[in-house]
């Protein structure tokens, strides 16, 4: 009975165990999520053939990739990043007509499809933020209500109104 007991308590330990550390997910986690929605998307929006997107996405992987080094290498000048992006569009370009065809006007959708998603995410999270501040802002005007309140330097008083009365009048 004691060992049922204790194989009982290990299961229950185990299982409960996997439920704590499952529960949330990680910054990573929610990285690969925005990483398969924006698939789904360009894939949608580029009428991608499964054997066109088995070529695709190793290439704009690549494309990605090469952007975030532009970005990482010129941190503080925009101009000199701009340039680079220039660049790495104009060589990927016919890495793109390889995998898509010679269209011109596909291949020129890969860049406006990608910008889309990207100012529809950055849309998202600017309103996630404005939302929650939103939330924020009645518990902070009532800390603020709260701090007033128990300053000792303010009496309570309303403040002084200058007296409007005309000299000489005995009013």
């Amino acid at each position: 009975m004691k060992n049922m007991k204790k194989i009982f308590t290990l299961l229950l330990f185990l299982c409960f165990h996997n439920y704590f550390c499952f529960a949330q997910s990680t910054d990573g986690d929610s990285g690969n999520r925005i990483e398969v929605v924006k698939m789904g998307y360009m894939s949608r929006e580029l009428n991608l053939t499964p054997e066109e997107a088995q070529s695709f996405w190793p290439v704009y992987n690549n494309y990605v990739n090469e952007i975030r080094q532009a970005r990482s290498q010129y941190p503080d000048d925009e101009v000199a990043f701009e340039k680079k992006v220039v660049e790495i569009k104009e060589r990927y370009k016919g890495n793109f007509k390889k995998v898509l065809g010679d269209n011109n006007q596909r291949v020129n959708k890969v860049y406006t499809t990608d910008k889309q998603f990207n100012n529809a995410l950055r849309n998202v999270l600017k309103n996630r933020q404005q939302k929650q501040s939103n939330n924020n802002k009645p518990a902070q005007n009532q800390l603020q209500r709260q701090e007033k309140a128990n300053n000792p330097n303010n009496n309570n008083k309303p403040p002084h109104k200058p007296n409007n009365k005309k000299p000489g009048r005995g009013f």
